[in-house]
This record gives C-alpha cells, structure tokens and sequence, in this order.
C-alpha cells in the first residue's frame, strides 16, 4: 500500500505538543473531565438502584475495584514517604473508614434511592461550608467576625443551611417534567416514576440521609487531617481505608442482606454501575484530583462543584426523565451561592494570611479539599 506522504507522529512529539499546553488550561479541562465523570457516577448510581441492584452489595463491589486499583500504585509510589504502620494508625484508619467510606456510602445511597441525582448533587455543595463549620466547633480554624472573609464564610454556611433546610422541607410544585430517554429491558427508566410509584419512599427521608453523607464526609475531611500529618502517604492511606471500609460493609451485609442472589451481577447494566463506579469515580477520578488539587489548590478544585450538579441535572433529565421541583431548585440555589460565600472567604483569608507575613491560612490544613476514594 502507497505511503500517504504524511510524516509519521512520534510519542515523543505528542508529549512535547500536550507539554506546550499551558497548566492552566489543562487544569480546567481537568476539573470538566472530573465532573462529568463525577456526574456520570451519580446518574449510574441512580441507575444502579432502579435496577434493584443491593445498596450494600453495591458499595462493596465499588470499594473492591477501587483498592485493586489503588494498591498498586500506593506501594510503588509511596515506598520512600510511607511510614510504619502502628496499631494506634490501624485504629485510626479503622474508625475513619467508618465515617468516610461507610456511613458516607451509605447515607449516599440511602438519599439517592429516596430523592434524585440532582438534588444529590445539590446538597453536597454544602460540604465546604459544613467543613468550615465542624473545624470552628472542633478549632481547628479560627472564625475572625472582624473580618469580611470570617463574615463572609458564616454568611456561606448559613445559606448553605438554609438550602439543605429548603430542599428537605419545602418540595414544591412540579416545575419541569420530561420523558425519559434511557430503556432497559425494553421499559423506560425514570427516576421520577420510581418515586412517585413507590410508596417506601420518603422525599424528607432521603434528604436527611443525604444531609447525613454530607455531615460524614465533612466530618471525614476533618479527622483526617491530624492522621495524615503523622502518615503522609495518601495513596496508602486511602487504601487502607478503603479495606476497612469493605470488612465494615460485609459485617452489616450479614445482618441485612440475606439473599445470595443480591450477590450476583445479573445483566451488563449492573456490571458497568459497578465497574463505574470503582474504577471511574473511585479510582480514575481520585488521581486526577489529586493532581489538580496540588497543582491549582483546593479552592480552585472546590469551584467546579456546582459545574457538576449543572451536568447532572442534564444527565438526569435525559437519561432518566428526571422531575425538577420548586423547591429544590430554590435550595440548590441557596446552597450554590453559600459555596461561593464560603470560598470567597477562604481565598480572602489566604490574601489576609499573605499581607500579615504569615504565608498561610488561619487552618491548619486544607479543609476543602475533596478526596473521592470515599466518597460519593
């Protein structure tokens, strides 16, 4: 066959060409990648549950994927930064996993059987805000009133609760209906049916355990933070947890799940929500975060969350015939703008920080920063 005359591209040239793109462009394209994909996991996990698939087998399934993917990489990159481990640190690992793989999961998936991606979605824009205020409480960051970024970040917090208050209290009226798009098996699956045909679930519910995913996740973002201190390898660290986190669900899984066939992956649906979610959002997602939060803060990371909420509303309305209500469009609002309030007082802090001489924040670490191997 005749050479097409075009000079063949090498590896090497490729590198230089994706080199010459600035940081931060790619930063950005980065962060959309990371939530669409993070918007993905949350419409293939709603998928997941209409198809039946078990809320306990689910996330084991998830957290078994994401240390097969992990472990390999927390051993060859970590070897030289990973300390010894300790008793005291397995115990710690233990009760973190608790909170950030167990409860976070679990809560999640509870909400999201009972409410929508979306709404989801929503809610965890609270996270930063929730954050700031457990590391008040516990003083871990200090709360200047004096200032506009400490009047600032509690203007954020209470609108975000506000929010959360309105989405769980106050449904509304039916704002925008569609049809949805996706079949499997043949019959349409629409998250709205699901909830308007099943009279075990509970709108209020839901929103309570999603408020209840956001509090473990915060909480989680917290705690961890003196662990990681004494153990800086994170790669590791999330592995063990994400162990843990698997010997925790199986322990509940023998109360609850006694059927043997909840174990079985049933059709090829259920293998890509299962396999979504570990490698996508729990492994893929978890390294380019990392990436972007070392390179652009997690500030800049934080930013992008509402991105994804956007993205998932259109997934969900598509895919899934997703029902908006009025007032959980107002609450994600609310919540939307304290995140920016909360933000914006975070970056200021860091310019008060700079102009004092001091060179960092009044946190002693970084509390928005968004770890995934949980999480979700």
């Amino acid at each position: 066959m005749a050479d097409s005359g075009h000079t063949p591209v090498s590896g090497s040239s490729i590198s230089r060409r994706l080199c010459s793109v600035p940081e931060k462009f790619q930063l950005h394209l980065a962060m959309l990648a990371l939530q669409f994909g993070y918007a993905g996991f949350h419409v293939v996990s709603r998928l997941a549950l209409n198809m039946g698939i078990s809320k306990i087998v689910f996330p084991v399934y998830r957290n078994i994927l994401a240390l097969f993917l992990l472990l390999p990489f927390a051993y060859f990159l970590e070897k030289k930064e990973r300390p010894p481990i300790s008793w005291s640190l397995l115990l710690q690992f233990f009760l973190l996993a608790i909170v950030g793989i167990t409860a976070n999961q679990g809560f999640y998936l509870l909400g999201l059987d009972n409410t929508s991606p979306t709404f989801a979605s929503a809610i965890q824009n609270s996270v930063p805000a929730i954050t700031f205020l457990l590391a008040a409480i516990l003083r871990i960051e200090k709360v200047r009133l004096d200032r506009k970024d400490g009047i600032s970040k509690i203007a954020g917090t209470l609108l975000c609760v506000s929010g959360a208050s309105v989405i769980t209290l106050f449904k509304g009226p039916t704002i925008y209906n569609p049809k949805p798009h996706l079949t499997l098996g043949g019959a349409q699956v629409s998250a709205a049916a699901e909830l308007v045909g099943d009279s075990s679930k509970n709108w209020t519910l839901g929103c309570l355990f999603l408020i209840g995913h956001c509090l473990s996740w915060s909480g989680w973002l917290v705690l961890q933070a003196p662990v990681l201190k004494k153990f800086p390898a994170r790669l590791t660290f999330t592995s063990y947890q994400c162990f843990f986190g698997i010997l925790q669900f199986l322990v509940i899984a023998v109360a609850v799940e006694r059927d043997s066939q909840a174990w079985l992956v049933h059709s090829g649906e259920e293998l890509f929500s299962v396999f979504y979610a570990g490698v996508v959002a729990s492994g893929i997602a978890f390294a380019v975060q990392i990436w972007c939060i070392d390179r652009g803060g997690p500030v800049f990371v934080a930013v992008y969350q509402p991105v994804q909420t956007l993205v998932v509303a259109i997934m969900a309305s598509i895919l899934l015939g997703e029902e908006f209500y009025l007032g959980g469009i107002i609450g994600a609002m609310l919540i939307i703008a304290g995140l920016y309030f909360v933000l914006w007082g975070k970056n200021m802090e860091r310019k008060f920080a700079v102009a004092e001489g001091g060179g960092a924040s009044t946190a002693k670490q970084p509390l928005l920063s968004q770890s995934t191997a949980e999480i979700d």
